[in-house]
């Protein structure tokens, strides 16, 4: 349990959060009856902002607690997170200044919107656009789930822990919303920055002090080796093709989550975009050094025992920062994870309700105002949230882990609309449909028979277990492929309403 000097630390801390997300309405102050404003920050962030709002948006609560509790439990596969961050941002300078470019020279909000326009069809668009919206509910449940770890280890020990840890959550989910609903992104921005710079704090001080004051990592391993021989050993042969696919599937799919597009697009220009994402692989620095937090705690008797009487993995790093911290230093760090849970859910909730007003609701209601857009934006983010809270608090938190496993494996399906869609409008929107469809229920189908009664997203195949997503990815790409080759053969083609300078310039 923490002491009193560290629930005060968190406390103050998170006060300071909150007055920055509210400050932000009144932070490079635009008209935020736009949807523009509200949900890309006005298309206004420059190369440092746009690097700690990315760093905020994709290193999340739940990463700072699944990585090294993955590690922790299940040993060197889970090792795939670190290497695959080093692909994903090649992958995101190639696609999104270019996406970016097109957005800000045709006014889209949306990876949707261009969609809708590069293949002229509004039902592959709602496509994407409800993938997206589903994708990402359990992303941000998910964060929900990395904030009830810290709060469990806070509140360790106390009666009604579960009562007390609900009622905290759902005030912060209260404050989220309402600076949300009045700042928009920029609210996130600001206290984008406030949260990374306590996480570095964090992955910094842990990394430095805990190895000098338990005999660092050679000592880590040596009672890792004695207490999980298993665990222990080299990556068994039949997980190696699940690691590399696991390893590229995850690269693929990051940039198409909604929340990542949204963060892209709200750079002031081309440059500071490219500037800003080469900057983060700083981040998967950090990442590497997490993961090496579910070696640590081996070092660690006391946060060691927290884990295994609680059967809690899950605190994993909660526990580490609670044993070898001073109160205080521990509320910090703590309030850094805890905060990392409310920023990647505001930016997920904001993307996703741009999502549903720009590309569904406005297609069915196409009188909609610029102004009432945005109001209908605001409180749709407001409901998303809630939601997710109630999904939380309703059901197991493996429920929750296993629907994000499948929101990974459906979002990889807009990979052709979205991504190659950047660079070719050669595929016919038909075609992209039928792969779309193709590849969500291959997904589904495989997930659901295989992969959700071991809470695993990999699936049996000739050459090995491999990511569900990329097998359906696969499925997808031949179908769109295909159906593509017989609609220009049958001489029907793409009509875009993109030209190539638009693209470029």
């Amino acid at each position: 349990m923490l002491g009193l000097y560290g629930i005060i630390t968190f406390v103050v801390l998170f006060i300071i959060f909150a007055v920055l997300g509210f400050y932000g309405a009144y932070w490079r102050r635009g008209n935020l009856d736009l949807l523009h404003e509200w949900g890309l920050a006005g298309r206004r962030l420059g190369t440092i902002l746009v690097w700690f709002l990315m760093g905020a948006d994709l290193y999340t609560a739940y990463t700072f607690i699944a990585v090294p509790s993955g590690l922790f439990a299940k040993g060197s596969l889970y090792f795939f997170a670190v290497p695959y961050v080093s692909l994903t941002f090649a992958i995101a300078l190639l696609t999104m200044p270019r996406l970016w470019v097109v957005s800000r020279n045709k006014g889209y909000v949306t990876a949707a919107d261009f969609v809708k326009d590069r293949f002229n069809s509004k039902i592959l668009a709602a496509l994407v656009a409800l993938t997206g919206v589903v994708a990402e509910l359990p992303y941000i449940a998910l964060q929900i789930v990395g904030m009830k770890a810290v709060l469990e280890m806070m509140l360790l020990g106390i009666g009604n822990i579960a009562l007390v840890s609900e009622i905290s959550l759902i005030i912060a989910f209260i404050i989220l919303a309402a600076f949300t609903f009045t700042s928009g992104l920029r609210g996130a921005a600001l206290t984008g920055v406030f949260k990374d710079i306590l996480i570095w704090i964090t992955v910094i001080s842990i990394i430095t002090i805990v190895p000098l004051k338990y005999g660092g990592f050679s000592h880590a391993f040596s009672e890792m080796a004695t207490k999980q021989m298993a665990i222990y050993s080299k990556l068994a042969e039949p997980l190696i093709p699940a690691y590399w696919s696991l390893f590229l599937g995850s690269a693929l799919a990051l940039y198409l989550y909604p929340h990542a597009i949204n963060g892209s697009l709200s750079a002031d220009d081309k440059n500071k975009l490219m500037y800003g994402t080469a900057l983060l692989p700083i981040y998967g620095i950090g990442l590497a050094i997490i993961a090496l937090f579910g070696i640590l705690i081996y070092a660690v008797p006391n946060a060691l025992n927290i884990v295994k009487l609680t059967h809690n993995g899950a605190l994993v790093v909660p526990a580490l920062i609670v044993t070898t911290m001073p109160d205080w230093a521990a509320g910090i760090m703590l309030l850094g994870i805890f905060v990392g849970g409310l920023v990647p859910a505001a930016i997920m909730a904001i993307a996703s309700a741009n999502l549903l007003v720009r590309n569904v609701i406005k297609e069915i209601k196409t009188d909609l105002t610029f102004k009432g857009e945005t109001d209908l934006a605001k409180w749709i983010s407001a409901i998303i949230k809630f939601i997710a809270l109630a999904f939380v608090f309703l059901v197991p938190e493996t429920y929750a882990i296993n629907l994000q496993l499948l929101g990974g494996i459906i979002i990889a399906q807009t990979l052709p609309a979205v991504f190659l869609g950047l660079y070719t409008d050669w595929f016919n929107p038909w075609a992209l449909t039928a792969g779309w469809a193709t590849g969500i229920i291959s997904g589904v189908y495989m997930f659901v028979t295989f992969g959700l009664p071991r809470a695993t997203s990999v699936y049996p195949t000739p050459f090995g277990l491999l990511y569900v997503a990329v097998i359906s990815l696969a499925f997808n790409l031949i179908v769109s492929t295909i159906g593509t080759l017989i609609a220009r053969g049958l001489g029907y083609k793409t009509k875009s309403n993109i030209s190539a300078e638009e693209l470029k310039g």
